[in-house]
């Protein structure tokens, strides 16, 4: 089998076009203005709790933002502690949480905000007697490592 000059121009014609809807698509994908109305947001249950996720997308300066709200049962934790590459802000709505931070174990209540930096080992459990409700705060740059 032969490759002619056609074929080749046939298969760079393709390729541009498919890079170029690729980054339409990304491009209509950004984040605009929004808001969600908490009482609008669905609830997944899960085997410590409930999560809400209100987003996970490109802005116009991230490449990717991903919010979620999670309600921990008490007595239980999100997940093992772990790390990864990207940044992430922690609010605490409603509970008492424990959270790793810094290699050590800070008891906090509403209002307390956690900052897991890039790579730094984070855990979170719900140490009160009640559900508690936190919210979640990923983002990553251009910048940030892939996992």
């Amino acid at each position: 089998m032969r490759i002619t000059q056609r074929d080749l121009a046939v298969a760079a014609a393709a390729l541009v076009l498919g890079w170029g809807a690729s980054a339409l698509a990304q491009r209509q994908a950004v984040l605009g203005p929004a808001v969600w109305d908490w009482n609008r947001l669905a609830v997944q249950k899960t085997d410590v709790g409930a999560l809400r996720n209100l987003v996970r997308q490109p802005t116009a300066t991230l490449a990717e933002l991903e919010m979620h709200v999670t309600t921990l049962n008490p007595g239980l934790s999100s997940h093992p502690p772990h790390r990864h590459p990207n940044e992430e802000l922690v609010i605490v709505d409603q509970g008492i949480v424990e959270a790793l931070s810094g290699g050590k174990w800070e008891r906090l209540g509403p209002g307390s905000v956690i900052f897991n930096a890039s790579n730094a080992q984070h855990a979170l459990r719900n140490v009160g007697g009640t559900p508690a409700t936190y919210h979640v705060i990923n983002w990553k740059t251009a910048a940030t490592p892939a996992q």
